[in-house]
């Protein structure tokens, strides 16, 4: 298959297979428990369920990057890795999820308790290998990323039925629920390689800006995207009453009947026959899906922006077009 045919975290993938397939390896070694063989099992039925794997490999692409030849960008790699998988684990518990991947969720085939308590697990996995890359420095990039996602899911958790949430709130709770991870995952990649001051800022300017872009390309398919695109139904926001960046902005210009209709619907949960469409029309009729589609834009472009400081290599083009791909499916 040709460059051009290719999705840019296919070519990315593809570039750094030898070392995901050291990623995979340490992630299977370190998910192992010799007394609790649930642990592995719940772990397994995550990490082996596919996805792209997109953050481990943000870390690897940043050191190789930076000239970085050493081997804790795999530790790092796993540990962003087994982050993310708690976070999942933990917020299809706080969701209520019954499916993640196109897979039933580990907390409806096993329990929350399971589920909980194995993302517990990873997070002191995380931990441990982040430890062995003996960087003080990482260590604090990674830890305060982990305070962050949990900060950003406890803020969701009353700014997400709350019209009063402003779009300021809501990029708090991206910056913490998603884009945390993405940019201490290209930041410790620099780090670890002993990039000057400049790139690793560069790096986690990238990755913020990705993260945000990431999140509010995948708030306006649920409204314009299909199913098949998605891996999601749309309007699954809208049946679980997010208050995510298009509703927000067509909130902001409504009248009172409209207002009445979004508090019936997001705050109340009173949702009945052609709420969705009512919706869709009320975010068209006031140009809340091309705000947002904009703004998603404008954050691609900040994270291609950021990457002109760093080396001229084959990576950075990749990660220049993994931006841009990211917000194609909205251009």
């Amino acid at each position: 298959m040709s460059e051009a045919m290719t999705k840019p975290h296919e070519r990315l993938a593809e570039h750094l297979a030898p070392g995901m397939e050291a990623v995979n390896t340490l992630i299977r070694a370190r998910m192992a428990s010799e007394h609790a063989p649930r642990i592995p099992e719940v772990t397994a039925h995550l990490v082996e369920a596919g996805g792209k794997r997109l953050r481990p490999m943000l870390t690897l692409a940043a050191a190789e990057l930076c000239g970085y030849e050493g081997p804790y960008h795999v530790h790092l790699a796993a540990t962003v890795e087994f982050i993310h998988t708690a976070t999942l684990l933990h917020d299809d518990v706080v969701d209520e999820s019954a499916q993640r991947r196109g897979r039933p969720t580990a907390n409806l085939l096993w329990d929350n308790k399971s589920s909980v308590l194995v993302g517990d697990y990873l997070f002191s996995r995380s931990f441990q290998l982040m430890v062995e890359t003996g960087s003080l420095r990482v260590l604090d990039i990674l830890a305060n990323a982990s305070a962050t996602i949990a900060e950003g899911e406890v803020l969701q958790l009353t700014a997400a039925q709350d019209l009063a949430t402003t779009e300021a709130i809501y990029l708090q709770v991206v910056r913490g629920k998603t884009a945390a991870l993405f940019s201490a995952a290209t930041e410790v990649g620099g780090v670890i390689a002993g990039a000057p001051e400049e790139q690793v800022q560069a790096l986690f300017n990238y990755g913020d800006a990705l993260g945000i872009a990431f999140q509010i390309v995948d708030d306006l398919l649920d409204y314009s995207g299909s199913t098949g695109a998605t891996g999601k139904n749309v309007g699954d926001d809208f049946r679980e009453r997010k208050l995510t960046l298009p509703v927000i902005k067509a909130v902001a210009k409504s009248d009172a009947e409209e207002r009445a209709f979004w508090r019936r619907v997001i705050e109340k949960g009173d949702q009945r026959e052609g709420d969705l469409e009512q919706a869709i029309m009320l975010l068209n009729k006031h140009g809340a899906l091309e705000a947002a589609r904009q703004d998603a834009l404008e954050y691609a472009r900040k994270a291609c922006t950021s990457l002109s400081v760093l080396p001229e290599h084959p990576l950075r083009a990749m990660l220049d077009d993994l931006a841009e791909f990211v917000v194609s499916r909205i251009s």
